[in-house]
């Protein structure tokens, strides 16, 4: 009887963590095709502007250092996307390494570019 309580005890925190990692919201992803541009107005922060004309913005995890001046590159996934809390940035020319966090749309009346 003791085993059999123990046993329910398991499955229903197995259920209750199964049940918060599907409710955790799916990562953004932009299609790489749809990205106009980007700017990086400070060593965390890149703006992705769309050719719709929609501005996502990225905070990155951590400071990416000489992200400003130097530029990014970055792997594209399958199919030709970048998602946010999931791929890493490379500052050209430093090499640092940096993780993306989530992407956020950019209301139209903000979209200066300057943070």
């Amino acid at each position: 009887m003791k085993s059999l309580l123990v046993a329910a005890v398991i499955a229903a925190a197995l259920t209750s963590v199964a049940q918060a990692e599907d409710a955790r919201p799916a990562p953004r992803c932009l299609r790489t095709i749809d990205i106009q541009n980007t700017t990086t107005p400070n060593d965390r922060t890149i703006l992705f502007h769309m050719n719709n004309g929609k501005v996502y913005r990225n905070d990155l995890r951590n400071a990416c250092s000489g992200l400003t001046f130097n530029g990014f590159a970055y792997d594209v996934t399958p199919p030709n996307e970048i998602c946010g809390n999931l791929q890493i940035i490379h500052v050209l020319h430093t090499h640092a390494t940096c993780a993306l966090g989530a992407f956020t749309e950019v209301p139209k009346d903000s979209h200066t570019g300057h943070m």
